[in-house]
């Protein structure tokens, strides 16, 4: 079981700029309908023109077209073009509300359009949209910039800034004032106009560089998918499994078998195939994907990124592009990140390495023939032999084998009787399917959600099965954002990436899945739940070191055991997981965490690593900067690769996690942490989920998270609940 995967989750407005502009403000979530200005191709018949009637203002899909995005997006940059340079130029003094709430008010055209554009150029993309991206990516970086540089509108908020203790501002507005302010600085409000006309020409490269990164990994992970024309190959796959490849061979019009590659490294089918050739080849694609020396080689243009993001850090005064990110997250500084992560690395590799040995005493035994099981020839444990090994060790250290727990975890079920069920019983919500609701693809499922008092609180779409134009990994985000101001209602979704099953096969799914299917539900709950009056403010627009806490959180209650008991039913029979099955998979859950600790941490160490690199570095060797990196930080294991390796890090070369991905680890110690004190308060009630709810989950970023998450705790945070979850410290007797 891994139940901190690293998974991608692109979340809020924030986020879904930074994934096409790598600018990483919130411009997007500010709104105010203006004028609507007449560009190419763009009036009352456009489906953005005016928001949407549809229930939530919910996205009219059946109506929207590849062409109707880019005039779109254009007219909406030219409106809040015109709304910023209105209040920059207001001759009235300053005030908090002809300043900031007008900021909050504009672009609303612009953020109702990207908003659903960032979302399908992530989850159903085509050639159409990928150049539409690549046109409007430039335009989007060059709005934040005239946002954010803009002399007069700085003065105006600076103004407000320095006047904020004589406001009289209720807490919420003042939070506003002190994070808008340091947005403007962070962005380079301060610099003279010589410095600002290079952190433009900084900007708008760094956002081409990323959207050129996001498309060559699309087309290389494609490209890279295994294939075979011998059925052989395969053994090990389920005869579902190997319909599943024949069937995804023959979408891509070839014969034989495909297996698409996942985001990560490792890909699930590498713990099933029995043929080492097999596991090899496709733990080489996975390795390679971008890595071919063709037209979907990302080498240069991350190691051109990691240049351009440094430079840009100096030219804000700061020695890294780590220091600078990291000034307004949890963790500060890259020195208080880098501490965190170097105390877990110790445990992690030990731990590693003792799961090494078992796994190299089983493959010893089969060579010798005394296993009991498949006679293989001697030959020291690989990155590719793994996951077929650990499983073999965990079977039999535990008696579970993946595909005796399959058939107790069918999608809509865990959906249905487990995400769903935990979510009721903590916070009284309902759902009703929707299908008046258009969609962009036909698997996605659409629900309204209903609050404890039957009033109708968001709408959520569900998109759980991987596409080719689809990218890797697992996300929420929203269509609509939540804001009193604005008088709007979530709209939210989350996408992942399982196996689709052949037509009329049932969706089973791993544990692993499971907790993915619970983990962005839970940023969802954050999204839904927020009960902000701004929006920039709302929901899950919250530091990167912060905003995985509440998704990884709610993973805990996936295997809690009154909501497993109601969702873990065999498809079949109906008949709940025997209790002993349940105590065997949880007490093998503890086994390979080293391994998984260990390759997220490579991973988060490799995102920092680059953006520790100052200004005057020169260009990297991606791989050679790798391996030294790796080597370093005690990481380097040859059966143990990085979670991500830096050639295909969606993360942190698109999608706002730059200097960020030890996010993960770190509010994996809060959410531990957090469930600790659930269960010293009686677990799964409606009052730990109402407290929860009123004092986290709806509270966004009105208020410094650290007061926020240590008022509601009672205490700082510690990390002994987050080591004794992960098995990294021994059990008390």
């Amino acid at each position: 079981m891994n139940r901190r995967s690293g998974r991608l989750c692109r979340l809020g407005v924030t986020a879904a700029m930074a994934a096409a502009m790598a600018a990483g403000a919130a411009t997007a979530q500010h709104g105010q309908e203006g004028g609507t200005p007449q560009a190419v191709g763009f009036g009352p018949s456009n489906p953005f023109y005016a928001p949407s009637t549809l229930p939530f203002q919910a996205p009219p899909f059946d109506k929207i077209k590849d062409a109707d995005y880019q005039p779109a997006i254009e007219a909406g940059i030219q409106q809040q073009l015109d709304e910023i340079a209105a209040i920059a130029k207001n001759p009235a003094a300053p005030t908090f509300d002809n300043t900031l709430v007008a900021m909050e008010r504009s672009g609303q055209l612009l953020n109702r359009v990207t908003q659903v554009f960032f979302a399908i150029t992530q989850a159903n993309t085509d050639p159409t949209l990928e150049k539409v991206q690549d046109a409007v990516t430039p335009k989007l970086a060059a709005l934040q910039d005239a946002i954010y540089l803009n002399d007069r509108l700085f003065a105006r908020v600076q103004t407000i800034y320095e006047q904020r203790a004589t406001l009289h501002l209720d807490p919420e507005s003042l939070r506003l004032v002190e994070v808008d302010y340091r947005l403007f600085v962070k962005a380079g409000a301060k610099l003279n106009d010589a410095d600002k006309a290079r952190l433009k020409k900084l900007n708008e490269e760094e956002a081409v560089l990323s959207n050129a990164f996001t498309n060559q990994l699309l087309a290389g992970t494609k490209a890279a998918a295994f294939h075979t024309l011998d059925q052989a190959m395969l053994a090990g796959l389920s005869p579902a499994q190997v319909e599943a490849a024949a069937l995804a061979a023959k979408g891509r019009g070839e014969g034989g078998w495909l297996i698409p590659l996942q985001n990560t490294t490792q890909q699930p089918d590498l713990s099933l195939l029995s043929n080492r050739s097999a596991r090899e080849q496709l733990f080489q694609d996975s390795w390679t994907r971008t890595e071919r020396g063709d037209a979907n080689d990302t080498r240069a243009t991350i190691s051109r990124l990691a240049q351009v993001r440094a430079q840009k850090a100096a030219l804000l005064g700061y020695p890294n592009y780590a220091a600078w990110a990291l000034q307004d997250q949890m963790a500060k500084t890259p020195q208080a990140a880098l501490e965190f992560m170097n105390a877990l690395v110790g445990p992690a590799t030990a731990k590693a390495e003792s799961e090494q040995t078992q796994i190299q005493a089983l493959i010893d035994q089969q060579a010798a023939g005394q296993g009991g099981g498949m006679r293989s020839s001697g030959f020291q444990v690989r990155a590719w032999d793994w996951n077929f090994y650990s499983e073999q060790v965990r079977k039999a250290q535990y008696n579970v084998d993946e595909a005796e727990l399959k058939p107790y975890f069918e999608l809509h079920r865990v959906l249905q009787d487990g995400v769903f069920y935990a979510a009721n019983q903590l916070y009284g919500l309902t759902f009703q399917r929707r299908t008046d609701i258009p969609v962009y693809q036909p698997d996605v499922m659409v629900y309204e959600v209903f609050d404890a008092d039957k009033k109708p609180l968001a709408l959520i779409y569900f998109d759980y099965f991987k596409r080719d134009n689809k990218a890797g990994g697992a996300w929420m985000d929203n269509f609509v954002g939540q804001s009193r101001l604005l008088g709007t209602l979530p709209v939210i979704y989350n996408v992942a990436n399982f196996a689709k099953p052949a037509p009329g096969q049932p969706a089973l799914i791993s544990f692993s899945d499971v907790t993915t299917m619970f983990h962005e539900f839970g940023h969802g709950l954050n999204g839904m739940f927020a009960d902000t009056m701004y929006p920039s403010l709302s929901g899950t627009n919250t530091p990167r070191d912060f905003v995985e806490f509440p998704s990884q959180f709610n993973e805990h209650w996936a295997s809690d055991p009154q909501v497993f008991r109601h969702y873990a039913l065999n498809y079949k029979t109906g008949a709940p997981m025997p209790e002993e099955l349940a105590a065997r998979m949880r007490k093998a859950a503890k086994f390979n965490q080293g391994y998984l600790v260990t390759e997220a941490l490579a991973a988060a160490e490799l995102d920092m690593q680059w953006h520790l690199l100052p200004a005057t570095a020169p260009l990297q060797d991606v791989d050679e900067f790798e391996r030294q990196a790796l080597t370093r930080t005690h990481l380097y294991l040859q059966a143990v690769p990085p979670r991500y390796r830096s050639s295909y890090f969606l993360h942190i070369w698109a999608n706002g996690y730059a200097a960020g991905y030890y996010a993960y680890a770190w509010t994996q110690m809060l959410d531990d942490d957090a469930f600790q004190w659930f269960e010293d308060h009686g677990g799964l009630t409606r009052a730990n989920g109402d407290r929860f709810r009123s004092m986290v989950l709806s509270r966004g970023n009105t208020e410094d998270l650290e007061t926020m998450y240590t008022r509601w705790l009672g205490a700082q945070p510690s990390v002994k609940p987050m080591l004794k979850d992960l098995g990294l410290v021994p059990e008390a007797k």
